[in-house]
């Protein structure tokens, strides 16, 4: 079988020097590869192209037949490394923790180690003084561990 951390560094070399960053690589028992990247910028077909370049010079198919895929994380694709969050510092996001709650707001901060990230929600509360509850914007540090999910909210306004 071919290792999963050869792959990964193999993916990472030829991704050096530009904006792209690797999210996920993933190797069956049948050998079937998976290789999933990130830009800041977008990932075009020419990158994919040189990732598959890379691979295939460093591991022979010869001596071991494998199948490879490389692509872009999608759009809406759950974020799985600390670089996604960062890449989406501003973004509108959507969030399901583990316990169900489904959290729709701003993300705006993420940890220096990427274990809690910032959400900046908007709820109705009734403030000191005031007789009717108003829309209030709320920071919620949401460790990441306890989330099924964060991804990327498209909004068509």
């Amino acid at each position: 079988m071919i290792d999963k951390n050869e792959i990964a560094k193999t993916v990472e070399q030829a991704l050096e020097g530009t904006d792209c960053f690797l999210v996920d690589v993933k190797v069956t028992p049948t050998d079937e590869i998976t290789v999933e990247i990130d830009s800041d910028t977008g990932v075009d077909i020419d990158t994919c192209a040189r990732v598959t370049r890379a691979i295939e010079a460093t591991f022979d198919r010869d001596a071991e037949d494998y199948e490879l895929e490389v692509g872009s994380a999608g759009l809406t694709a759950p974020f799985k490394v600390r670089r996604q969050y960062e890449k989406n510092l501003g973004n509108e996001v959507e969030v399901l923790t583990r316990d169900g709650k489904k959290l729709h707001g701003l993300l705006t901060a993420i940890s220096d180690d990427g274990s809690v990230f910032t959400l900046t929600t908007t709820e109705k509360r009734r403030l000191e003084g005031e007789k009717k509850p108003r829309l209030v914007q709320v920071d919620q540090e949401i460790p990441v561990d306890q989330t099924k999910y964060v991804k990327y909210q498209i909004n068509f306004k």
